[in-house]
Formats: structure tokens, sequence, C-alpha cells
């Protein structure tokens, strides 16, 4: 496997914010434990499900197989986008009422993480979707797909509009789009760090504890054991791994970015995404570009389960980053972390057995349905709730 050049340091540019909150970690899990549920996963959607649960007053135990925050969960490109995947073209044909109803309740997960962690943390900037990479298309192809690629933006902007979303028309030096104002950014790191400090004092959660086995009354671990009557799987990267009954549903592929040296403030006004979501970016108050992106031109080699940056999707991203910053940059940082994808875009939010229920496979837009696919997981397993029809709840 090609590996990224040795130059940037193999690590993830978000970790090394000056404003995180200390992390002491988590313990392991040693031996056997009871509570009334167990959610395996502690990244945004686990930590949702962890919080539904203790508001229901439940004893809770949550575990993850690494760091909290070391997996997609902090990995990504922090753009707090409601609707996820589903509002692209060429997404799964559900009605616009269905997609209007999942776009509000991402709107509501973004009000309660704001609430809980304050603007310092869940800033809301906003959003750009702009049609092709900012600055000259370098060949005719570019230049075809940027004319359907603009199309498709005009007609999401006009969804929006639809739905009261007060949508601005962008075209300026980036290129050509529009702005969301209902949409924020966050370092995903500190969104993971955040919640799990504010819910460790209300449940028992555990670092490098990894599910080798879930069924029906509890969660076999490494190192033990965890016996509870309500377990809530909420992984997306490897999600196929560990639930095997998802493998047809669901499909691991990696998840590339980069970090750059400061470049002139305020380049990037918000987050902001292009060529239909295939790339991303984010700037930092210090001037420091997080790019990332590259799946769609290298398809077969990113469905993997191998974590690890790649040289051709690190030199594509690269090249984004150029564009954006319209000059050369100096790459600090290039990081990988797995997510998992569906056929139809909708993420699977299914019952595996009686009192365990699965959710994961967001489409690469993880960071607000995630949350919401992980609360309707609590509902199916505790109450029987049929998920929402956004979300696919049947294999």
């Amino acid at each position: 496997m090609s590996q990224a050049p040795s130059a940037a340091a193999p690590t993830v540019a978000w970790d090394a914010d000056p404003a995180l909150p200390v992390w002491d970690g988590l313990p392991v899990l040693d031996g056997t434990v009871s509570a009334d549920a167990c959610v395996v996963g502690l990244g945004g959607s686990g930590l949702a499900a962890v919080e539904e649960l203790v508001d229901r007053g439940l004893s809770v135990i949550g575990i993850d197989a690494g760091r909290v925050a070391a997996g997609a969960a902090g990995r990504n490109g922090g753009i707090l986008s409601a609707g996820g995947a589903l509002l692209r073209a060429g997404a799964a044909p559900l009605s616009p009422d269905l997609r209007h109803d999942l776009y509000r309740a991402c709107l509501a997960e973004l009000d309660r993480l704001a609430e809980q962690l304050g603007r310092e943390v869940i800033k809301p900037v906003g959003t750009l979707r702009l049609a092709g990479l900012p600055g000259e298309p370098a060949d005719d192809t570019e230049a075809a797909d940027r004319t359907c690629e603009l199309a498709d933006v005009e007609a999401e902007a006009a969804v929006l509009r639809s739905w009261g979303v007060a949508i601005e028309a962008y075209d300026d030096e980036l290129g050509c789009g529009f702005y969301n104002p209902d949409t924020a950014g966050t370092n995903p790191v500190h969104r993971a760090y955040g919640l799990a400090l504010r819910l460790a004092t209300r449940a028992r959660l555990f670092e490098h504890t990894a599910a080798t086995a879930v069924h029906a009354g509890g969660v076999e671990t490494q190192r033990g054991r965890i016996r509870a009557r309500t377990v809530i799987v909420a992984v997306d990267g490897k999600l196929p791994q560990l639930v095997p009954q998802l493998a047809s549903v669901a499909r691991t592929v990696r998840l590339q970015m980069l970090a750059t040296a400061p470049i002139a403030p305020r380049r990037l006004p918000c987050p902001t995404s292009f060529r239909n979501g295939y790339e991303w970016a984010q700037q930092d108050e210090a001037g420091r570009l997080f790019v990332g992106g590259g799946r769609d031109r290298f398809l077969e080699q990113e469905f993997t389960t191998d974590d690890e940056p790649t040289a051709p999707v690190q030199a594509w991203i690269a090249t984004v980053a150029a564009r954006l910053a319209a000059q050369p940059v100096t790459v600090t940082h290039r990081w990988a972390a797995s997510v998992s994808y569906t056929e139809d875009l909708r993420a699977p939010v299914v019952l595996l057995e009686e009192g365990v229920a699965a959710c994961g496979g967001y489409s690469g837009s993880g960071n607000l349905v995630g949350p919401v696919a992980a609360r309707a997981a609590v509902a199916l397993a505790v109450d029987g709730t049929t998920p929402p029809a956004y979300f696919r709840s049947s294999l």
C-alpha cells in the first residue's frame, strides 16, 4: 500500500487545538459488570445514546474500542450539516416531507449540542455548498462537471428555501453556490470530549474496551462481560465487522484528511463543501486549513478497513487545499478513519434481537444524523417504537 509522504505528521490535527479540554482518559473495563443498558461506541451517536438512556433514569455502561474521538467521530471535517447525504442529488427517493422531517430532527440535535457545549465549541457560522473547486477548471471535464453540479446546487437551495430556510446565493472568489445559516462547524474532538466529560458523571464510561460479541442480555469484551437488558450498538466505522447482520446494508469506507500550516485568515468564511460533498474544508482561527475528500477518485482502494492515509488521496486533497488557499500550502498533518456507507444513503436503525438495536452507516454525514439515529435506536430497543422512515429499519 502506498503511504502518505512522511513530511507531515501522521496524527490528527484536531488533537493539537489548544482550546481542547484536558483529557485524562477513561478506565479500561476489567471483569463482569451490570447495568440496565450498555452502549457500544462513544462517538457522536454513542454518546447521544448514553444521554438518551440516562435521561430515562436507566443505569448505563458505555464502551469504546479506542480513545473517545479516536475514530471517525474525532477525525472528520467538523461540519454540522442538517439532513445529511439525503439532501444530495441522487439520494434515496424519499418524499420531501420525510427529508424535511430529518432536516428538522438534525436542527434539534444541533440546538441541543449548542446548549450543552456553548458557542465556543458549536460555532453557529453556517456553511457553504459550492459547485466545483475554487479557481478556473483544470480541463473540459472539470468544467462540464461544474456545470452539472451547479444545477444540483440550485435544486438543493430551492428545496431548502421551500422549507423556509434563509438560503443566500453565493458568487465570490471561492465559486458559486449557496450559504446555509442553519448549520455550524466544530472541532469534532472538542465536541466528543465535551459530551463525554458531561456524561461521565452520570454513566460508567470505558475506553480501550473493544466489544467482541453482542447479544441479548449483554456484551462480551476482551477482558470482561457486561450484563444489560438493553444494548445499543452505535458505531459507524467498521459497522459490518462488528455487526455482521448489516454487512449486506453497510460498507466500510476510508475517510482521509489533512491540515496545513496557517494561510491568510478568513480565506474560508465558514465550513465549506465542494463537488457534491466529495471534498470539504474548514479553517480555524489560526488560519490552518482542514481539508478532506478524494474518495470518489480512488473508489475501489477506499473501500477498505485500513485506517492509514495513502499517497494518491493525500496528493489529491493537497491539490484541493492549494486551490482553496489560492497559493502553495504546507501540509502539517495527515490522517484517516473508517466510516460506513449505504447504497441508498439511509442509515440503518435496526433491531438485531430482543433488546439489542444497532445504528450506523451515515454515508459521510454522521455528525448530526448519527445522534438522531442513536435516539431512534434507543426508542426501538426500549419502547419498540418503529424508527422514522428516513432510516432503514429492516434488514
